[in-house]
């Protein structure tokens, strides 16, 4: 309706132009030529002063009604350290281009009106003036000089790349038609090596090298979540076509280049928290976040910081957000807790999985640590031996009581509890599963029992303190019926049997 009104006005406005052209002819043929074009000269010349005044208080009035919305005062200044520089820059050239936009309007229209067709008056023409000349080369040469100096000054300040020795938080962002990919390092805090020909749409989407440890506990992110001031360094890239990582609430904006990975260095200086209350004390955000719904939240209660793409990459352009949390060091840390690489959830003991049949550091860490866990939990029961602490990374060659090699990292924890917990007496028991002589089986547990038994005498616990036996297929812990059970069956166990306080 409304565009039909405006529509409507155009059509009015432009009828009533050819009308007034009209009687201007006539005026003409009535009154004469030169009668005519003095009147019109002296009515154009008027209105543009009017046009003038109207023009330059309706530009500064909607840059003051707009300010906060568009052009970052309020309630939307910058919330990262750097961007108190990027406003300063924005706002002194807008201070001496705007003297200049407004001297040259008012100079423009004030000679139109000042210089406008008089009777008998001719206008004066001069070629050469050396002192205007100077005024008008020189002046705005050192405005221009002072101002490129000035963002030089500042985009040196802003984009120089972080020492090598600097703590910073590190994270990937790979944009494509039609979202981004975020990739965050894991414990290591590096992230690892991609390959643009390993990408798998389904498996692989960012080419991840998984030969490269380092890539082995990097994690995908739905929500880029980073702490409140401290030194972020993200990097940038994309798989397609050109993009660009946006971030205006931070003043960061940085093409995404397939094939030139850029960066970006900024510190985060308010929470999402704080800069919601920040909104919270303006009118204008003080309104249901939807109309339809007048008693729901209000718009600065659902506030989030966003990551855009401030290029034209397709159709779906406008689908590229990715809601950003900054949130303080603690959360940030419980968030980094609940994380899963990408290698774990989907790639680990794969066909995919170069490390197969390996296990690694971030293993090898997480048993140490649930078992030390299980330890402490049966010494303090009222009677230890009724719990079974299993090893779960005891190997042994097939039907062999040779030990693998990955087994002596569970067996080394073991050996260092065992000296923390020096009153401490265990035994040391070994299972088999159903399959073959059963004897062979008992003699084979045994063996395997003591086998373990020894290696910890090596480790230098003493021999008193440990007993080993075999029980073979006696005591199965799962179903002989499956291959997965049959597994299970083949264990070995320790139990806490004496403890002298």
């Amino acid at each position: 309706m409304i565009g039909l009104l405006i529509v409507g006005i155009l059509v009015l406005i432009t009828i009533i132009a050819i009308q007034i052209g009209k009687v201007t002819d006539l005026t003409s043929e009535i009154r004469g030529e030169e009668v005519v074009a003095q009147r019109i000269t002296e009515n154009q010349s008027r209105w543009l002063l009017v046009f003038c005044a109207v023009f330059l208080i309706y530009c500064v009035a909607s840059a003051i009604y707009y300010k906060n919305s568009m052009l970052g005062y309020g309630p939307h200044e910058a919330a990262s350290a750097h961007g108190v520089r990027i406003d300063g820059l924005f706002n002194t050239t807008l201070l001496f281009t705007g003297i200049v936009f407004i001297a040259t309007h008012i100079a423009l229209f004030w000679f139109a009106f000042k210089y406008r067709r008089k009777e008998g008056v001719k206008s004066k023409f001069f070629a050469h003036n050396t002192t205007l000349e100077y005024v008008w080369t020189g002046v705005p040469a050192v405005v221009m000089v002072l101002l490129v100096v000035n963002g030089l000054v500042v985009w040196n300040d802003v984009m120089p790349d972080i020492d090598p020795s600097e703590e910073v938080i590190e994270f990937e962002a790979t944009g494509y038609q039609f979202a981004w990919d975020i990739r965050y390092p894991g414990p290591d805090g590096k992230l690892g090596t991609k390959n643009f020909r390993l990408i798998d749409g389904a498996n692989n989407p960012l080419g991840q090298d998984w030969s490269d440890i380092k890539n082995v506990d990097d994690f995908h992110a739905t929500e880029i979540y980073l702490p409140v001031n401290k030194k972020v360094r993200v990097q940038i890239t994309a798989k397609d076509v050109l993009h660009n990582f946006y971030l205006p609430h931070f003043r960061l904006k940085m093409d995404a280049v397939p094939g030139i990975p850029t960066y970006f260095v900024f510190t985060p200086t308010k929470t999402t928290e704080e800069y919601r209350e920040e909104l919270s004390k303006y009118p204008e955000w003080q309104v249901p976040y939807d109309e339809s719904d007048p008693n729901g939240p209000q718009r600065w209660e659902l506030f989030d910081y966003e990551l855009a793409c401030a290029e034209l990459c397709g159709k779906g352009h406008y689908s590229m957000k990715r809601i950003v949390k900054i949130v303080s060091e603690e959360e940030y840390n419980d968030w980094l807790a609940q994380q899963t690489s990408y290698y774990v959830q989907n790639v680990r003991n794969t066909d995919n999985d170069p490390f197969k049949g390996q296990l690694l550091d971030y293993e090898v860490a997480a048993r140490s640590a649930e078992l030390e866990s299980e330890f402490e939990s049966a010494i303090i029961m009222d009677d230890p031996s009724e719990a079974s602490i299993r090893l779960t990374n005891v190997f042994f060659n097939t039907g062999s009581a040779e030990l693998k090699a990955d087994s002596k990292y569970e067996l080394d924890k073991v050996a260092e509890i065992l000296k923390d917990y020096s009153d401490v007496s265990i035994e040391i028991s070994g299972h088999t599963d159903n399959t073959g002589n059963t004897d062979s089986n008992l003699i084979l547990s045994d063996e395997r029992a003591k086998t373990v038994t020894n290696y910890l005498i090596n480790k230098g616990i003493v021999a008193s303190r440990l007993k080993s036996v075999g029980f073979g297929e006696a005591r199965p812990a799962d179903t002989n019926d499956t291959a997965e059970g049959r597994q299970n069956n083949r264990r070995i166990e320790m139990r806490i049997i004496s403890q002298n306080i």
